[in-house]
């Protein structure tokens, strides 16, 4: 296929996937293991469409309550088989991309049927089929048990919820979707029991997307830049690290650190390490709630986003990310210092440089002008039923900045559950997932055609320590420029303040 006919199949599976999962949502009443007793979130139109959007485009953006509104059918036949095929499809995106800067003198990319299925044969079911069994170990449920009511020790009513937790937890993490079976995903006793647990399924999100770098370097032969870029993004993983913990851990001042909205059975070290891996693997598989976090931890998973979850990120997706901003960065170095603005022996000219721009500002074009609209509408605003000013702008920012990247997680004091914000986070959704993908596969069209050049003394060198201190400089610049603004007005407007948490 060429990348026109590459991108066709693409939207074409996203779409189908879409349709059929929806389907599955409005008629789960009248399909098998529907438990009317419990299941008392009404599926609407705009919910079902929403959440066959958000998996359909691996965001698992999640406006309802798993245990309260979903049956073990539309758990298992619907969301869960979105995890695998959407996560396939990214990966195969991804892989397509990679091939564009591995061909020469071609306009094929590859095949995205004969991808998707390697991608659901050769690493999701395996990988995701050993997670599960390790989950189910560590006392993850594996069942179809009904819901069972029980008495706690004070002598009130309970209703634990049971269900195939195992199955759908490994492919939500290894396929950096996210979307959790009960409503508090990892936080829950049942999806994340053990402190091993907790390192094995951050351990899950980022093994996929960071194995790429070193596929990138294989497939072009050139394996140094796959650890140049291996060791960015595990920088840039550090500095967020460092950040949010030194933020929850300072806690406003507060003895022992922040810990409102985190398991003490976690802490504050176990919950930001999942925060930072979550944010940067476009897996939006929190255990801990970031709404409770303080102004500027909380602005650290929400600049991983903005940054394009180029931090490992999705499957497929972050590299893609994070090589335009190498392109980016090779053409303004390149014309610094007089050199031939090329990459992998591929020419960096005009028509690349356009693509790589509109990949650069999508995002922000995107997420702002939605923010701006929430913002100034009653419908939007109606969503802020917990928090206003600038914590509620920041999470406001934080719906579209994670619907866009496709991540899922949210401040859960945003009540987005209404006709708005189902229809304006499903559209960043798809813009999210179909204008980077159409755009990488447009540039890998270009430069598969190329004929790969000979390094010379001309070209500049792209697997040094000191590109790789530009690449930083760049990425740093170019968030600063989209975003800065609307950070000011948010976390940092909050921080400042003094006002450092909800």
């Amino acid at each position: 296929m060429d990348w026109k006919q590459y991108l066709a199949a693409f939207v074409i599976f996203t779409g189908v996937g879409a349709v059929l999962l929806a389907a599955i949502l409005l008629m789960q009443q009248q399909l098998p293991w529907y438990d009317s007793d419990h299941l008392t979130t009404p599926m609407t139109a705009d919910l079902a469409a929403n959440t066959a959007i958000s998996f359909a485009t691996t965001t698992t953006w999640q406006a309802y309550g798993g245990e309260t509104t979903m049956s073990y059918l539309s758990q298992m036949a619907g969301l869960a088989a979105q995890n695998f095929l959407g996560a396939a499809a990214g990966l195969a995106v991804g892989i397509a991309f990679i091939r564009g800067f591995a061909r020469q003198n071609t306009n094929a990319l590859g095949n995205f049927w004969v991808d998707v299925t390697r991608a659901v044969l050769w690493i999701l079911l395996p990988s995701s089929i050993i997670g599960g069994l390790i989950l189910v170990w560590q006392g993850v449920p594996m069942n179809f048990a009904p819901y069972v009511h029980a008495a706690t020790l004070e002598g009130g009513a309970q209703i634990i919820a049971h269900g195939p937790v195992a199955a759908f937890e490994a492919i939500k993490n290894l396929g950096t979707n996210g979307g959790g079976f009960f409503n508090t995903n990892g936080a829950h006793p049942y999806e994340n029991p053990t402190a091993l647990t907790n390192l094995l399924e951050m351990w899950m999100i980022a093994i996929v997307p960071a194995a790429l770098t070193y596929t990138f370097g294989r497939m072009t032969g050139q394996p140094r830049q796959g650890w140049m870029l291996y060791g960015v993004m595990v920088l840039l993983f550090i500095g967020g690290l460092i950040a949010c913990g030194w933020a929850e851990q300072a806690g406003g001042g507060l003895a022992g650190g922040n810990m409102e909205g985190k398991e003490v059975r976690f802490g504050i070290h176990g919950s930001v390490l999942a925060a930072v891996t979550t944010s940067n693997g476009a897996t939006g598989s929190y255990n801990s709630m970031h709404d409770s976090y303080s102004a500027i931890g909380g602005m650290v998973p929400l600049v991983n986003m903005l940054l394009g979850e180029i931090v490992f990120g999705g499957l497929g997706t972050g590299l893609c990310g994070m090589v335009m901003m190498v392109l980016l960065c090779a053409f303004i170095g390149g014309l610094m210092i007089g050199r031939t603005p090329t990459y992998l022996g591929k020419q960096i000219g005009a028509p690349e440089m356009k693509l790589a721009a509109l990949y650069m500002i999508i995002g922000s074009a995107c997420v702002l002008s939605l923010t701006a609209i929430a913002v100034a509408t009653d419908w939007g605003r109606t969503g802020l039923t917990t928090n206003d000013g600038a914590h509620g702008f920041t999470g406001i920012l934080f719906a579209y900045a994670s619907s866009f990247a496709n991540n899922g997680q949210n401040f859960a004091g945003l009540s987005a559950n209404s006709i708005f914000y189902n229809m304006t986070t499903g559209l960043a959704m798809l813009v999210g997932r179909l204008g980077p993908a159409a755009l990488a596969l447009a540039l890998a069209g270009h430069l598969v055609e190329q004929n790969r050049k000979q390094t010379s003394a001309g070209s500049l060198p792209t697997d040094t320590p000191t590109f790789a201190l530009l690449l930083l400089s760049t990425i740093i610049v170019l968030v600063a420029l989209g975003f800065l603004p609307s950070l000011a007005m948010g976390p940092l407007s909050e921080h400042f303040r003094g006002v450092d948490g909800p």
